[in-house]
């Protein structure tokens, strides 16, 4: 398990959740309500329209800030499970896919034409697939399915994914077609990396037995 410290969004969210320990609410509830928040940005984002834009991200951000919620509360219920440690990256990974798809379907009619979808596309495979290779960087590095992740690479209290904040200012200042660009080929990036170095992991692991 990682000792480096939490990231600021997860400091807040434990502090946010702690109300919620004694309720009756699950952590996979709280995974649910994210996924439908990112699903309902997403479908903003789909419509193409500067308002529905608008509140499209602002929904997502919301929903990424929120995904600290359910793990959080995990730890404080003493909840922590197998089901729900899949549930979360599931999510996590629709989430993006779903982002990507409906960002891309949103701009098809605009300056990048079908290369917009396209790009979805290629944001949305990048997604699914990144899953896979942090699930298994997630064993590799000591995550274990009663619900403890590993989490991305990350410095000075932010994580590599806190990046998807800046899609709401950005948006709202109507620069969502230059950062539709560069998140749909970071995230190509991103998941080369994923599965170069969980292959890196898993063999250093084949020779240290």
């Amino acid at each position: 398990m990682s000792s480096k410290p939490a990231p600021y969004d997860q400091r807040l969210a434990r502090w946010l959740v702690r109300p919620l320990a004694r309720t009756p609410v699950t952590p996979n509830q709280l995974t649910s309500v994210t996924l439908l928040l990112a699903l309902g940005g997403a479908a903003g984002l789909a419509t193409g329209e500067r308002g529905g834009q608008d509140l499209g991200a602002g929904l997502f951000v919301l929903a990424r800030f929120m995904d600290h919620f359910d793990g959080e509360l995990a730890r404080l219920k003493g909840a922590s499970s197998r089901f729900g440690y899949y549930y979360d990256y599931v999510a996590g990974a629709l989430s993006y896919a779903a982002l990507f798809a409906g960002i891309g379907i949103g701009l098809r009619d605009g300056a990048l034409g079908a290369w917009a979808l396209a790009l979805g596309a290629a944001g949305s495979t990048a997604a699914l697939l990144s899953m896979f290779a942090n699930l298994g960087i997630d064993r590799e590095q000591g995550g274990d399915e009663s619900g403890e992740a590993v989490g991305y690479p990350g410095l000075a209290g932010f994580e590599l994914e806190d990046g998807i904040y800046l899609i709401a200012p950005i948006t709202w200042l109507g620069g969502l077609g230059p950062f539709f660009v560069a998140a749909g080929i970071g995230a190509s990036v991103y998941c080369a990396w994923t599965f170069w170095s969980w292959w890196r992991l898993r063999r250093a692991a084949a020779r240290a037995t």
